[in-house]
């Protein structure tokens, strides 16, 4: 609506005026304060304070920078990125207007009115592209480290599920190579995640032609041995997809005494082993007309392997024909399909982790030229998920116990509030209509009464 300090030929930044609401006039005007809306930002903040785990992600990395000419600390640069990665700011420009949120000054430890905004896009890519390798290293550790914490011994079994994933490269990032099966220029991640909890152990970005199981082997035995030593009483199973059903991994994980259920691709003397049970199924199918499930067991030995080992197969007959599956594993006292429903199915859940963490987290993220950096950026969002994860594990017993990522943020994180920095204190005063309130003081009392190990801070 046009007015004297705003005619109708200028634009007016102080009031916009949209479609009357009946006779009432509906306007916007920019004079509400400072107002966010990531009030649940704090929450973050919390679950860091008790975990300790950005104090031990920045302890892997050396600053070489002039502490005379320091603005922004890089324990501070760390919080800003990988808080605001949790609540869905994925791209480093993002912070260019990010910087002045005052949610998120909060949440890196700092006043929203009385300290000045944080670091631009050009500090915080500064800081992804100084990363070395021996720092990946480390970083790599602190994931492992960080899981330890978070699960309290003793432990009596621990399920490891690693699969790869598809990253799209859509620039000339270093490494970024075509593969066939995918059809395109990409990474190729390793992810390995803990199949009872969902929580990640490992994130190993590779070259766009890596096959899905190079690297597992050593990862598997990196970590399979970390965790022996902290729960030397635990029974360890890992479990893959035929993508992984190789001679080494086998031996791997057979020398390090821990039990597996690993996919395997079909061949003829596969199928010509269970072409009996096929036919019996067919008959049972027809004859009844409802879908007909069986398993059996049996010891094979392909060429590449040196001695036999123990295959399940499930055979399903229904209107659609015949469905058969076959699983290599080391697991000799429990039934074929105990070993396949109890065991091997259950890996599914985990590749619902990997797509929160690529849908949800954005780890697809990875657009600068150097790996490192690019590797450097799967794990800040890898450790976004973890604070998530513990954020969903202060949900325990209500509606948001299972929830997904983006649930969790939606309901806890991305909320309206006005913000009111006094010398006394900084209140965040939330919109009154917003409906999780009770579970949010829910959340913030389970977290009181967590008491976590720390990470450590020297990996």
């Amino acid at each position: 609506m046009p007015t004297e300090e705003c005619p109708l030929n200028t634009v007016c930044h102080t009031q916009l005026s949209f479609a009357n609401l009946g006779r009432k006039p509906v306007l916007a005007t920019f004079d509400g304060g400072k107002i966010t809306s990531d009030a649940g930002a704090p929450l973050l903040r919390e679950i860091d304070r008790r975990t300790g785990l950005l104090r031990a992600i920045n302890a892997c990395i050396e600053d070489p920078r002039d502490p005379r000419k320091v603005r922004h600390a890089q324990l501070t640069l760390l919080r800003q990125r990988i808080f605001a990665i949790a609540l869905g700011y994925e791209d480093a420009n993002d912070h260019n207007t990010l910087r002045s949120d005052p949610a998120l000054k909060i949440a890196a430890g700092h006043a929203p009115d009385s300290h000045p905004d944080l670091a631009s896009q050009p500090t915080l890519s500064r800081l992804e592209n100084r990363i070395t390798p021996r720092q990946l290293v480390r970083l790599a550790r602190v994931l492992v480290e960080s899981y330890i914490a978070a699960h309290p011994r003793p432990h009596s079994l621990i399920v490891l599920d690693i699969d790869s994933t598809d990253d799209p490269a859509h620039g000339r990032q270093q490494l970024a190579l075509f593969h066939g099966f995918y059809d395109q220029y990409m990474f190729h991640p390793l992810l390995v995640f803990d199949g009872l909890t969902g929580y990640p152990l490992a994130a190993v970005l590779r070259s766009g032609r890596a096959h899905a199981s190079k690297g597992a082997a050593t990862i598997l035995r990196t970590i399979i041995r970390r965790l022996k030593k902290a729960y030397p009483d635990a029974h360890i199973l890992v479990r893959a997809d035929s993508g992984f059903a190789t001679p080494t991994l086998y031996r791997t994980l057979e020398r390090l005494g821990v039990s597996y259920t690993i996919g395997l691709i079909p061949n003829a003397r596969l199928r010509e082993r269970l072409a009996p049970l096929v036919e019996q199924a067919q008959e049972q199918f027809e004859t009844t007309e409802k879908k007909q499930r069986t398993f059996t067991a049996f010891s094979y030995k392909a060429d590449s392997w040196k001695r036999p080992r123990r295959v399940v197969a499930k055979v399903e007959y229904h209107s659609l024909g015949s469905n058969t599956r076959f699983v290599v594993t080391n697991l000799r006292h429990l039934t074929p399909q105990r070993v396949y429903d109890d065991l091997y199915i259950g890996r599914g859940d985990t590749e619902n982790r990997i797509k929160e963490l690529k849908l949800h987290l954005k780890a697809d993220r990875t657009s600068c030229h150097r790996f490192e950096a690019n590797q450097f950026r799967l794990l800040l969002h890898t450790f976004a998920y973890a604070l998530l994860w513990h954020v969903r594990q202060a949900a325990a017993g209500t509606e948001l116990a299972t929830a997904s990522m983006d649930t969790l943020r939606l309901k806890l994180l991305k909320i309206g509030a006005r913000v009111k920095e006094s010398v006394r204190r900084v209140v965040l005063q939330c919109a009154s209509s917003y409906p999780y309130r009770e579970l949010l003081s829910t959340i913030l009392v389970n977290l009181a009464c967590l008491q976590p190990q720390p990470v450590p801070l020297r990996v």
